[in-house]
């Protein structure tokens, strides 16, 4: 847009660099928005009519209820206005007496992947050739055996006379790692198991404490959630997150309008924009009125299982009661509630 048109448009149309340059005497809370802006991220598809008021609201967990109700009209009139569709920006808080926990049955698992596609439709994450993003990995990992066949002098290549380890030579079991991306012709195959994994939702989650903002938190119900608002794009976050849950918009998302599921929450899968981060919110615009995630809808296996850890009724409850349990990097302390189970 040029300068003219801005003129011509008025005041929601001067740029955000203009206005910053005169800020000098705003606020501390001010100011802490503009480094979020000075990052330069982007709504998903136009940046005209994003109001002033967004680029210098609070941390959301911090807004009055009556600054939230702002926030939230602020960004559906928006996104109305950029998809051409009525979108709605939930704000609902977390429900008392609920603690979310997942559960993965690994054996039931077929490696289809229809999860992490299901998550991208419902989710609106970028896709397309330039930018996808799926919040939900699924590994393929090939199965083996050990043998004492496979072991090699026990560590000690005879030649060399130094001691490298066992089987340095000819590793025994499992010998490839996950693959992230396979395409296979048919699933599940006849040689291979598959592991989903996406954000643990933990206890204690090591992205929480190293954010320099504070844009992430855990919320009472247990999920962990962002604040894009007021992401500034320093990826600290992912790189503490032992899990590789979190996903960086390094590009502007490619969210085509026709595409864009209009029922949003302002800390789940509402459009995000260039230079943040996001992950998996246990889908937090359905759980929060009572329906399944996404991928637990689409699984065509019943592999995954969601529920209050605190209703021995519900079936998370049910599955660490009756079946054989694990957790991933137990040993970090970061106690996840997704949960892997074998029958």
């Amino acid at each position: 847009m040029s300068k003219e048109d801005n003129k011509e448009n008025g005041a929601q149309s001067v740029s955000r660099r203009d206005f910053l340059r005169k800020a000098g005497t705003y606020s501390a809370a001010s100011l802490s928005g503009a480094a979020m802006l000075l990052s330069n991220p982007k709504p998903a598809q136009a940046t005209t009519n994003v109001e002033w008021a967004e680029h210098f609201q609070k941390n959301y967990r911090l807004m009055t209820e009556e600054e939230k109700q702002e926030a939230l009209d602020r960004l559906e009139k928006r996104y109305s206005e950029e998809f051409g569709k009525e979108v709605t920006v939930d704000g609902s808080p977390a429900m008392d007496g609920v603690l979310f926990g997942y559960a993965l049955n690994i054996q039931k698992c077929i490696g289809c992947r229809r999860c992490a596609k299901a998550c991208v439709a419902e989710n609106n994450q970028s896709r397309g050739d330039e930018q996808q993003i799926e919040w939900i990995r699924v590994l393929r990992l090939e199965k083996g055996q050990f043998s004492a066949d496979d072991r090699d002098n026990a560590g000690y290549p005879g030649d060399y006379g130094i001691q490298v380890g066992g089987n340095a030579y000819k590793p025994a079991g499992v010998v490839l790692e996950g693959q992230h991306y396979y395409e296979a012709e048919q699933v599940p195959e006849k040689d291979a198991f598959y592991m989903p994994m996406q954000c643990m939702q933990c206890e204690k989650p090591p992205c929480v404490k190293v954010c320099p903002v504070q844009t992430t938190y855990r919320d009472p119900d247990g999920i962990v959630v962002i604040d894009y608002n007021w992401c500034i794009g320093c990826r600290m976050c992912i790189g503490a997150c032992p899990y590789w849950a979190r996903r960086f918009n390094w590009g502007e998302p490619s969210l085509p309008a026709e595409e864009m599921n209009p029922v949003t929450h302002y800390l789940g899968n509402r459009p995000r924009m260039k230079g943040v981060a996001e992950k998996c919110t246990f889908c937090v615009q359905r759980t929060r009125k009572g329906r399944w995630t996404a991928c637990v809808e689409v699984c065509p296996v019943g592999a995954r299982k969601l529920g209050n850890l605190l209703d021995p009724e519900s079936d998370v409850r049910k599955v660490l009661e009756t079946k054989k349990v694990f957790r991933l990097r137990a040993d970090l302390n970061t106690y996840p509630k997704f949960f892997y189970f074998m029958d």
